[in-house]
């Protein structure tokens, strides 16, 4: 990773653990010695509004205290949220990352996008498989570490189980490996 600071937007509704992928990633950044902030954005929204979160991960000191505005990564934990709110701000670098069993080219259409690099995982599917509901956060971050490398896998796992105690960390660990190994690029 250069000096610059790598910047992460989430979206998922509330009661789905974004803010957790947020926090967990960034202290998975902390762990490998980097200057992180993890950061939500909602107000006394209730379980399933849409809620917004943010990580930024940095070799060098952050100084930046705002909102993520032009993200280098956006990830999105429920694929019923693509639309505006999503698109806003993505840049022609920006990494696209989508809990979704659509294809690129769907969720691209559905953005009104071209050319983005996307990433796209069944991460409800692998939960339900894994721990018997649709909770995704831990997918994602899986996703995340294979599609842009801004830690290390093991440094994710790592937080999940200290995260979660016993079997459900246990099993949450799994969820990260499973979606790093099968999220795809289209």
């Amino acid at each position: 990773m250069t000096t610059k600071i790598f910047e992460v937007r989430f979206h998922g509704r509330g009661g789905q653990g974004a803010w957790t992928a947020s926090l967990l990633l960034a202290q998975a950044g902390l762990n490998e010695e980097k200057n992180i902030q993890s950061f939500p954005a909602f107000g006394p929204e209730r379980a399933g509004a849409p809620i917004t979160a943010f990580t930024r991960i940095s070799d060098e000191q952050i100084q930046i205290h705002s909102s993520v505005y032009e993200p280098d990564v956006v990830v999105v934990l429920d694929p019923t949220l693509l639309g505006p709110a999503v698109a806003d701000g993505i840049q022609n670098d920006t990494k696209l990352i989508v809990n979704t069993d659509k294809t690129v080219d769907e969720v691209l259409g559905i953005l009104g996008l071209e050319g983005i690099e996307t990433w796209t995982v069944d991460a409800t599917n692998l939960a339900i498989d894994l721990l018997g509901r649709p909770i995704t956060n831990t997918a994602m971050l899986g996703s995340v570490v294979k599609a842009t490398k801004v830690v290390k896998l093991n440094s994710i796992v790592e937080v999940v189980k200290a995260r979660f105690d016993g079997k459900i960390g246990e099993l949450n660990a799994e969820l990260v490996t499973k979606a790093y190994e099968g999220v795809k690029q289209g």
